[in-house]
């Protein structure tokens, strides 16, 4: 699993017109599932996500983690990230989950994350998503399971 995580102030997802989902200060995080993943992908970024050290302590240094701030998640699902970009002038998504093991994993992230935080938002699988953010800082981390 890929995910791009960006500390904001806010973020929000629409689509169709409805805002779907939506937090205040937390991480936006866009998912991508590839074909090796598995639930213990799952659990392994699920659990670097709600602890990894990217929010400012009292002296300002990344040292605090969501589980220390208490900010909200929001889960996007967003296949390009697992693109092959190293040649050519067009993406390849070779490497991509098929769109039914792309689901299932991204639901059972989302699944594992409402089980774990309280403060979960999301946008909605296969989609045509429109996403709001403020990016705090900007911060910017690409993590792998």
């Amino acid at each position: 699993m890929k995910a791009l995580i960006q500390r904001v102030t806010q973020a929000s997802v629409t689509v169709d017109g409805d805002v779907i989902g939506r937090i205040g200060a937390g991480i936006l995080l866009l998912l991508g599932v590839e074909k090796t993943d598995d639930a213990a992908s799952v659990d392994k970024l699920l659990q670097r996500v709600l602890s990894y050290r990217i929010f400012p302590d009292a002296a300002g240094k990344m040292n605090l983690s969501l589980r220390d701030t208490g900010g909200g998640l929001l889960v996007v699902s967003q296949f390009t990230l697992v693109a092959d970009t190293r040649k050519g002038l067009r993406p390849s998504f070779s490497s991509g989950a098929s769109p039914q093991d792309g689901e299932r994993l991204y639901d059972l992230f989302v699944q594992q994350a409402r089980a774990a935080w309280p403060d979960v938002a999301t946008g909605k699988f296969g989609a045509d998503m429109q996403v709001a953010l403020v990016n705090d800082g900007p911060v910017t981390f690409w993590l792998e399971s």
